[in-house]
């Protein structure tokens, strides 16, 4: 330990802290822009600049450690001048669109000028042009809006590992951008949208479906019907201000149906049913020594991770498809039958916490006859600019129900939206798939957490099933490599690209808090608990479409609507590059 003293007050602090951790154990706020919490410090944009006494010049305090007897002002004359100069000249290249922007009064870049008083334009000169890209049918980036800060390169490369992004050219020239400055949809992007998370402006965002699903809405013809993944009703209530944690599910159904949905059904009712296809599946390869290990399949990110940089693992994956896929494959299929619909009026909407679900839902893969089985994705964020833009006062709602019989779940659909929830789930389904018995205890704590890699191993009767939990796509290389020379001792495996699962997910309310992701998990293992029904293959409705439409899981039928197959998207994009 050391002792120093930031604005006269005695502070005790370990050895190789910074100063801005320092100052923050006692309550001291400095700000940032380039600094992100558990990775390295750059140091880059110089808004946490400090005086520290025998420095001459000011000095970065995220990236600076302290010392035995330092003496630290963070917010001395000097230093409020040169953190409003700082802003000033971004303020000055940055387009001055504010009341049309998406992060209006959600901006970081917004709140510094107001916190320093930018009042007036002095430094008025040349500014930065650059076309928007709109190549991704998830993202769209805007190099005039990028600030430079490099947090989204940071996650890219030291979280994700994809390296899609990164600084080219120098000086005034200096941009973010995709290697030859192509468009996000012939670079490596995955489309997670971590990016999108930590941009402290609108430089990232999502594309917007609002438009075409207001047009559905408004059009007479078509039959909507909306679904909600587990995570949103998990983080909508942080965008009205409700306590962290809250199960807004109730409010939810009430609004979309307010908004004029037809329907209203949950993605869980599929998450059992991806279950019941998937445990089966995995009982099929080992008992017929068939592609092992098994992936799971509900992450698009990570299958565009797979298909992009390892398509002759393909095999391995399970041919699910992910959950929302399957609930608007059966919603044109199976309910459209049973309610006598044409499944061409049918217009569904996911509302998901994921941006990479927009590119998904648009997948020639995902057609049945021509016909997409989900029209549009809605992010958690768009879903709160609709209600917004609708008059809706989300507090206010009464709870409702979903309808039925796309509507009933179980517990263990609830934690799929969280990392290893889908192995829970799977593994409650796939011990009574093989052994015909009931598990006792259905809580697995090994695989639970934000720890990269999450193992253990589980008795099913007479074997010993093996499996892993990946936390975020950036961990995943090394069971890659171990796959691929024939080392991995792993039977079934989930792989989650965005770290904690999609209750993280790049669609979701943007924050800078890792502590809010253990609240929003916590959230779906609560639901989970206060379920009647917590095991997949216990859900009434899943059996009931089994034996009205798809005899068994597995079955021809089933495969035919519920399972997909997989491109080799690294030779995609040689051919469109070239």
């Amino acid at each position: 330990m050391v002792q120093l003293t930031i604005n006269n007050i005695k502070v005790n602090a370990e050895e190789g802290m910074t100063i801005l951790d320092a100052a923050k154990s006692v309550g001291i706020h400095i700000p940032t822009l380039c600094h992100l919490k558990n990775l390295s410090p750059s140091g880059a944009c110089r808004i946490c600049v400090v005086e520290v006494e025998g420095q001459r010049g000011l000095t970065p305090s995220c990236a600076f450690p302290v010392f035995e007897g330092m003496v630290v002002e963070t917010n001395s004359p000097r230093v409020r001048r040169a953190r409003k100069t700082i802003v000033e000249l971004l303020v000055e290249n940055h387009p001055q669109d504010c009341l049309i922007c998406v992060r209006n009064k959600n901006c970081e870049l917004q709140d510094l000028s107001e916190k320093y008083g930018i009042r007036e334009h002095r430094f008025a000169g040349e500014t930065k042009q650059h076309a928007i890209d709109i190549s991704s049918a998830s993202m769209e980036r805007d190099p005039a809006k990028c600030i430079l800060c490099g947090r989204c390169v940071r996650v890219c490369n030291e979280i994700q590992k994809v390296g899609a992004i990164d600084f080219t050219n120098r000086g005034f020239s200096s941009i973010v951008t995709t290697p030859y400055n192509k468009g996000l949809n012939v670079s490596d992007c995955i489309l997670c949208g971590q990016c999108i998370l930590v941009c402290p402006t609108a430089a990232l965002r999502e594309k917007s479906a609002l438009k075409d699903v207001a047009y559905a809405l408004q059009n007479k013809k078509k039959f909507t019907i909306a679904q909600v993944a587990p995570a949103v009703r998990a983080t909508i209530g942080e965008e009205y201000n409700m306590p962290l944690g809250t199960n807004a599910t109730g409010q939810l159904v009430t609004g979309l149906r307010r908004l004029g949905f037809d329907r209203v059904f949950d993605t869980n009712f599929a998450a059992d049913l991806t279950i019941m296809e998937e445990g089966t599946e995995l009982v099929n390869r080992i008992k017929n020594n068939k592609t092992m290990p098994m992936f799971t399949s509900c992450c698009p990110g990570w299958i565009k991770y797979v298909e992009q940089n390892k398509p002759s693992l393909l095999e391995h994956i399970s041919t699910c498809k992910s959950p929302h896929e399957m609930l608007g494959a059966i919603s044109k299929t199976y309910y459209a039958k049973k309610m006598g619909l044409d499944p061409n009026d049918i217009y569904v909407v996911s509302i998901m916490p994921c941006t990479v679900k927009k590119f998904e839902s648009g997948r020639p893969e995902l057609q049945e006859e021509h016909l997409n089985d989900v029209d549009a994705v809605l992010t958690t964020r768009e879903l709160v600019r609709y209600f917004k833009m609708a008059g809706i006062d989300f507090n206010d709602l009464p709870e409702d129900k979903f309808d039925n019989p796309l509507g009933e779940s179980t517990g263990a659909a609830a934690i799929f939206g969280t990392s290893g929830g889908v192995m829970e789930a799977a593994l409650r389904t796939a011990y009574k798939i093989i052994t015909g018995e009931e598990l006792d205890k259905l809580e697995f704590e090994d695989i639970r957490g934000l720890q990269g890699v999450k193992d253990c191993t589980v008795k099913v009767g007479d074997l010993d099933l093996h499996i892993a939990v990946v936390n975020g796509v950036g961990n995943v290389a090394p069971i890659l490599e171990q796959v691929e020379n024939g080392t991995c001792k792993y039977d079934f495996i989930e792989v989650m690209a965005c770290p904690g699962g999609c209750i993280n997910g790049g669609g979701q309310p943007i924050h800078n808090k890792p502590e809010k992701v253990q609240k929003r998990i916590k959230v779906l293992y609560e639901i989970d608990n206060e379920m009647v029904c917590r095991k997949s293959h216990e859900n009434e409705a899943v059996k009931t479409i089994y034996k009205e439409f798809f005899i068994a899981p597995n079955s021809h039928k089933a495969h035919e609507i519920l399972h997909t197959s997989y491109t080799d998207r690294k030779q995609l994009l040689k051919d469109k590059v070239g």
